[in-house]
C-alpha cells in the first residue's frame, strides 16, 4: 500500500530535503508525489533539459527508502511556451485569449503545446526509466480546466463531427436542426455552440451542446493518451494513472478513464463550517471505484485547512485520519496527502499541509503518522479486498450534461437525484456501485436509474430484461424522455419501459416552490409525505399505487409511486420529488426487501458503514462521522482488528471514531 505526500523540493532549500525525508520516513511513508507543476524546472530553455536538482531530490528520498511518482508537468506551460508559441494559450469564448500567469491555460488542440508536451514527457520518461524509485506516473494535474473556443478548436470540432456522422444530412437530422431553419449546408458552418447555462436564452441547440461537450472529453482523453504511450513505450514496469476530481461534471471520466492502470483522485471533504456527514465523499469514491471495476488510490488528501483567497475551517483532532479510513473502507489501496509542508508564497498559500509554514511536524503530521502505522497493520487483512456491491446506480455523464442544458424543472440535476437514493443507502449501511449504462446489470441484485432522461433504445432493452430477469428496477422523474442524440422520444412516457412499469405518463408539470403537494403513501411506504419541484401523473396500467397526490385536487386521480411485477422482477416508479429524507429510507427499505439484500449492520445516524471483501475475508468498516461517542450494534465475537479484541453484541465508536472487523 503506497502511502505518502506530495511534496514540492524545488520550493524549499536543498539542506531541507534531508529533514524532511527523515521526517516521512519516521512517519511510515514510503511514495512521494514530485514535479507535476516544475516544467520550467526541467526545461528552463526550449530543448535545454535539466534534471539534476530533481535527480538530487530523489536520491534524497531514496535514502529513506521513499519512492517516487513523477507527474508530467503540462498542467502549467513555461512562460518562453507561452511567448514564442501565443496561440498554444486557450481562447476564451468572447475570442480574446488567457493572460499567461496561472494552471490549465493551454489549448489542447494546439499542435505545438501537443509537440511539447509529449517531448517533455518523453524526455522526463528516458531520463527516469532507470531509476529504480520511480514507480509510477501521474499525467498531467486534474484535467478539466475551462474550454478553449479559437480556430484549432473549431476545425477539430468540425472533423470530429464529420467523422461521426459522415454527411451534413445526417447531422441535421440527428441536431433537428430543421428547428428555427439552422440546417447546414457546409461543414465550415459548424460554430461552437453556446452552452453556458447561466444564460439559457442564449444557449445553442441541446444536441449540438451535448455534442461538444463530448468533443471535449475526447479532445482532453486523446492529450492524455499521446504521454500514456509515451510512458508505457519508454517504461513498461512503472503504473500509470490520473488526479481525477470526483464529481466534477464537465468530463467524462469513465471515457477518461480507459487507457490508465487504475485511478486516482483528490478528495478534499471538509468545506462546512463544522463537521457533517460526508456523503459527497463516499459517492465520489464509489464512483472512482466504478470508472475501470477496481480499486483505487487518492493522490491528494485533505492535510489541513483548504482555500486560495479564504482558507476553511482547520480539521478537527481525528478528522484526518477518519476522512482517510473513509477511503479504505470505499476501496482506495493508497492515499497521498496533499500537501507535505504549507507553501510560504503564491496562489495556494492558505492550503494548508501537513506541516505548516514553519515546517514543524505538528497535531497533522502526528495523526497522519498514526493513521499510517495502522494502515500497515490492516494492509496483510485488505490485500486483495474490494467493495462487493448488491446494489448499482447508473451514473451517465450525458444524462448529467443533457439535464445542465435541460433541467426540465427547476432544481433537476442528475447529482441532486442520485444523492436522494445514494444518501438513503449510505444511511441504510448498504454499499453501492457507481456504473453507466454499458455495464453488466446482471451482478445487481438491485438498480437505481434516477433521472435517466436520455434513455437509448438498447439502454431500454438491457433493463427491461434485467428486471424480467429478476432484478429489481427503480426510475423516477423525467425517464425515457431523449435519446442519445438529445432528441425527445417521439413516445407516451416512459416509452420503451412501460412494460416493465406498469405505467402510462400522459402529462406531468412542475411544482412551483410555493405550492407543494401533500402525498399519502399506503402499505410499507405509510406516511404523509411532500412532494416539491416536479409531478409526474401517473396512470397505473398493471402496477400497483404505492402513493398517491391528496393534497392538489387536480393531481387526486394519479399515482405518486407504483411497483410492479414484471416476469422475475419488480419495476419501481417514482413520479416525484420528495421533501422528506425519511420517504427515501422507507422507500429503499422496500427495495432491499423486494431485492433480498440484508445489511450486515444498520447504522445509528451519522456512522458510516462499508465492507471490503475477498473470497476468503470480509472486513467490515465503521466510521463515526461525529464529534460525539456512538454505539453501532455488530455481530458478536469478531476480531476488531484496530484493538485485537473480540467484540460483543456493540461496539462504541469515539468521536470520529474508527473500527475495523473481521467477519
Amino acid at each position: 500500500m503506497y502511502i505518502g505526500v506530495d511534496y514540492y523540493p524545488e520550493h524549499w532549500p536543498r539542506e531541507r530535503w534531508e529533514t524532511d525525508a527523515r521526517l516521512m520516513k519516521e512517519a511510515g511513508f514510503n511514495v512521494v508525489r514530485l514535479a507535476e507543476f516544475a516544467w520550467i524546472d526541467m526545461e528552463p530553455r526550449e530543448g535545454q533539459f535539466d534534471f539534476v536538482w530533481l535527480d538530487d531530490a530523489i536520491k534524497v528520498l531514496a535514502r529513506y527508502d521513499l519512492d517516487v511518482i513523477l507527474g508530467t508537468p503540462t498542467a502549467v506551460m513555461p512562460a518562453w511556451v507561452a511567448q514564442k508559441y501565443p496561440q498554444t494559450l486557450r481562447t476564451k469564448a468572447d475570442g480574446t485569449q488567457i493572460v499567461w500567469g496561472g494552471r490549465k491555460h493551454n489549448c489542447y488542440s494546439n499542435i505545438d503545446y501537443r509537440r511539447l508536451s509529449q517531448r517533455i514527457t518523453r524526455a522526463m520518461a528516458e531520463h527516469f526509466a532507470q531509476t529504480p524509485n520511480v514507480v509510477g506516473w501521474q499525467i498531467d494535474n486534474e484535467f478539466g480546466g475551462e474550454e478553449c473556443h479559437c480556430r484549432s478548436c473549431l476545425a477539430e470540432f468540425q472533423t470530429w463531427l464529420r467523422e461521426k456522422y459522415g454527411t451534413l444530412e445526417t447531422l441535421n437530422q440527428a441536431w433537428g436542426n430543421h428547428f428555427w431553419g439552422l440546417k447546414f449546408t457546409d461543414w465550415s458552418q459548424i460554430t461552437i455552440p453556446d452552452n453556458a447555462t447561466d444564460r439559457p436564452w442564449v444557449m445553442g441547440n441541446p444536441s449540438a451542446c451535448l455534442d461538444w461537450k463530448r468533443f471535449i472529453t475526447w479532445q482532453q482523453a486523446r492529450f492524455q493518451a499521446d504521454q500514456v504511450k509515451i510512458i508505457r513505450a519508454v517504461c513498461p514496469g512503472d503504473f500509470v494513472t490520473h488526479n481525477f476530481m470526483g464529481l466534477f461534471p464537465n468530463l467524462d471520466y469513465y471515457a477518461m478513464a480507459q487507457g490508465l492502470d487504475f485511478v486516482a483522485w483528490d478528495n478534499y471533504p471538509i468545506w462546512s463550517d463544522k463537521p457533517d456527514i460526508p456523503y459527497s465523499a463516499s459517492l465520489a469514491a464509489d464512483l472512482m471505484r466504478g470508472l475501470k471495476r477496481k480499486n483505487f488510490m487518492i493522490m491528494e488528501q485533505t492535510a489541513g485547512p483548504c482555500g486560495w483567497e479564504a482558507f476553511g475551517r482547520n480539521p478537527w483532532p481525528g478528522e484526518i485520519r477518519k476522512i482517510a479510513y473513509q477511503q479504505l473502507a470505499h476501496g482506495s489501496d493508497g492515499q497521498i496527502w496533499f500537501r507535505w509542508r504549507t507553501c510560504t508564497v503564491g496562489r495556494e498559500q492558505y492550503w494548508h499541509g501537513l506541516l505548516g509554514h514553519d515546517g514543524k511536524p505538528l497535531r497533522r503530521y502526528q495523526e497522519a503518522a498514526q493513521t499510517t502505522k495502522e494502515f500497515r497493520r490492516l494492509e496483510p487483512y485488505l490485500r486483495g479486498t474490494t467493495v462487493v456491491a448488491d446494489v448499482a446506480i447508473l451514473y451517465d455523464y450525458d444524462n448529467l450534461w443533457s439535464l445542465e442544458f435541460q433541467p426540465g424543472f427547476t432544481g433537476n440535476s442528475l447529482q441532486a437525484a442520485v444523492r436522494r437514493y445514494y444518501d438513503a443507502l449510505f444511511r441504510a449501511g448498504v454499499n453501492a456501485d457507481i456504473v453507466n449504462r454499458n455495464a453488466d446489470l446482471s451482478k445487481y441484485k438491485l438498480v437505481l436509474a434516477p433521472d435517466l432522461s436520455i434513455l437509448p433504445d438498447e439502454t431500454a432493452g438491457k433493463l427491461d430484461a434485467y428486471v424480467k430477469n429478476d432484478g429489481t428496477l427503480l426510475v423516477d422523474c423525467r425517464t425515457g424522455i431523449k435519446d442519445e442524440r438529445n432528441l425527445c422520444h417521439a413516445r407516451t412516457l416512459p416509452g420503451l419501459l412501460s412494460p416493465a412499469l406498469g405505467i402510462c405518463i400522459e402529462e406531468y408539470s412542475p411544482l412551483p416552490a410555493d405550492s407543494p403537494c401533500q402525498v399519502t403513501a399506503t402499505d410499507h411506504l405509510s406516511g404523509t409525505y411532500t412532494a416539491i419541484q416536479y409531478t409526474d401523473w401517473l396512470t397505473p396500467e398493471s402496477a400497483a399505487p404505492q402513493a398517491s397526490y391528496t393534497g392538489q385536487w387536480h393531481l387526486k386521480p394519479y399515482a405518486a409511486v407504483t411497483r410492479n411485477t414484471y416476469g422475475k422482477g419488480k419495476g419501481w416508479y417514482v413520479g416525484t420529488v420528495f421533501k422528506e429524507p425519511a420517504f427515501y429510507d422507507n422507500l429503499l427499505a422496500q427495495l432491499l426487501k423486494d431485492a433480498d439484500i440484508r445489511p450486515v449492520v444498520t447504522p445509528p445516524p451519522g456512522v458510516e458503514v462499508s465492507l471490503r471483501q475477498a473470497p476468503n475475508r470480509r472486513l467490515l468498516f465503521l466510521l463515526n462521522h461525529t464529534d460525539e461517542p456512538k454505539t453501532v450494534r455488530v455481530p458478536e465475537g469478531k476480531t476488531e482488528l484496530l484493538t485485537n479484541q473480540k467484540t460483543g453484541d456493540s461496539v462504541t465508536l469515539d468521536r470520529f471514531g474508527v473500527a475495523v472487523l473481521e467477519l
